[in-house]
């Protein structure tokens, strides 16, 4: 039986029977002590048996994660303590294939998450991590025969090891900040995709990752390479119980999308209120390339995040859709960046956030047009919707535009919903409640309609149960 905190009466992201805070037993076949030295993170790296190469990789970028200091131009950090956390737990000493192979411990989870409801959809791939490793994954025949590689990160590194090394950490490089060095120092799990030239995986490959150990740090790493030519859409969900003390997400994610390749990655965090989410999500973009990242925010104590797309090729385009909500004690500070370095190069940023209670979202992002890169052109558009007089709402918008002959565009609004709105809605049979949740599910869809159809539904479950209470 598992234990049940906060449980509540709703059909959430992916089909979960409960809302994120229930827990399940704990039973690991490795756990070591809290906190992080050089001994941990050689321990990780003996643990997977890696290659003299990544574990070097790993205590350079250690050294860096020590050098490095907490960033305090964001969320307030000050509640992580990096010595009571748990960087590696394992809880399983094989990954199964098929799904009876999974423990029946970790099984409970994945049921409540709906992955095997999920898979008999007819998934492309699915890849499930629990804790630190991935403990199941599948993927469709017909995608290995067009030579299509969806594995987790560790087998990655054990089975393709020339292409891991030649892309890991060139995109985001161990010493780009301090969370960044972290992953990079105690990463584990993850997700490792290679599409060949000229293929299209045209139904999504699907990744879910939870957290169930209290104090936990989960610091998946994922990297995407879309050869030229090729297409393929990634979607990916997140959890993770209540517990009265933090744990701490802190990915890191690489997309290389060849010259006139296409990458589509959509993330629908639903952390709960004790989670830190500190993640850096970042793409390269040839010529004729397309990168569209398409993020939803939900829960978590503290969210910042900010998907970037280096537009490195002629004409390369890159998307950002992202959605956040902060509830009652809740930071939601996310946003975009998006690096012009080539000519005729175009970007798009739309961010929609909504604020009630005391939560507060911020919106952070950066629009760099290098020398020579003329011709291009970037929309910014940032949209705050308040729910109350005690939420907040605050942009930062930063602009530094070096090439000529360039189109550049910022709006940004901020909303209150408004008493007379309520009334003409509640005039026409709604009460208070639906009111404000139709108010809210029209300023939002503009991304839950990029969403596949099963998740755009689940994400308006999700936005009506945060509201409930909202109001009134």
């Amino acid at each position: 039986m598992s234990e049940d905190k906060q449980v509540l009466e709703i059909d959430p992201l992916g089909g979960y029977k409960e809302k994120w805070g229930w827990s399940d037993p704990e039973s690991y076949v490795f756990k070591p002590r809290k906190g992080l030295n050089t001994k941990v993170v050689e321990e990780i790296s003996f643990m997977k048996s890696e290659q003299q190469w990544m574990r070097e990789f790993r205590l350079g970028a250690f050294r860096r994660f020590e050098r490095k200091a907490m960033p305090t131009w964001g969320a307030d950090l000050s509640g992580i303590d990096f010595q009571d956390i748990f960087y590696f737990l394992r809880a399983t000493d094989k990954q199964g294939r098929s799904w009876d192979e999974v423990p029946d411990s970790i099984k409970n989870t994945f049921d409540r998450l709906g992955i095997p409801e999920a898979e008999r959809k007819f998934l492309s791939g699915v890849s499930a991590q629990y804790e630190s490793e991935v403990v199941y994954h599948k993927v469709q025949e017909s995608l290995t025969k067009q030579g299509v590689i969806f594995c987790d990160m560790d087998t990655g590194l054990r089975e393709y090891p020339e292409i891991v090394r030649r892309y890991f950490g060139t995109v985001i490089p161990p010493g780009d900040n301090k969370m960044a060095a972290l992953n990079s120092a105690v990463w584990s799990g993850g997700s490792f995709i290679y599409v060949p030239p000229g293929v299209r995986v045209d139904v999504p490959l699907q990744a879910y990752f939870r957290i169930n150990a209290e104090s936990m740090g989960q610091f998946e790493r994922t990297l995407i390479i879309a050869d030229e030519g090729s297409y393929v859409h990634y979607v990916e969900g997140c959890t993770a119980p209540v517990y009265s003390s933090a744990s701490l997400h802190s990915a890191v994610v690489e997309l290389i999308a060849m010259p006139h390749a296409r990458i589509r990655y959509t993330t629908i965090q639903n952390w709960s209120n004790n989670v830190y989410n500190l993640v850096t999500k970042r793409a390269v973009a040839h010529e004729n390339a397309v990168v569209e990242w398409v993020d939803g925010n939900l829960g978590s104590r503290v969210t910042m995040k900010y998907p970037s797309v280096i537009l490195r090729g002629r004409k390369a385009h890159g998307e950002v859709l992202s959605l956040a909500m902060a509830g009652e004690g809740q930071h939601q500070d996310t946003g975009s960046k998006m690096v012009h370095a080539a000519p005729e190069t175009s970007s798009m940023i739309v961010s929609k956030s909504i604020s009630k209670g005391s939560g507060r979202t911020s919106y952070r992002g950066l629009i760099h047009v290098l020398p020579g890169a003329d011709k291009c052109k970037a929309s910014v558009r940032c949209d705050a919707l308040l729910i109350d007089k005690d939420s907040r709402s605050d942009t930062y918008p930063y602009m530094n535009i070096a090439g000529e002959d360039v189109e550049i565009g910022h709006e940004a609004t901020v909303a209150r919903i408004g008493d007379e709105q309520l009334f003409y809605l509640m005039s026409r049979g709604l009460n208070q409640e639906q009111a404000a949740a139709l108010i809210v599910r029209g300023f939002v869809e503009p991304i839950v309609r990029q969403l596949p159809m099963e998740y755009a539904v689940e994400l308006n479950r999700l936005i009506e149960l945060q509201m409930e209470g909202s109001v009134g």
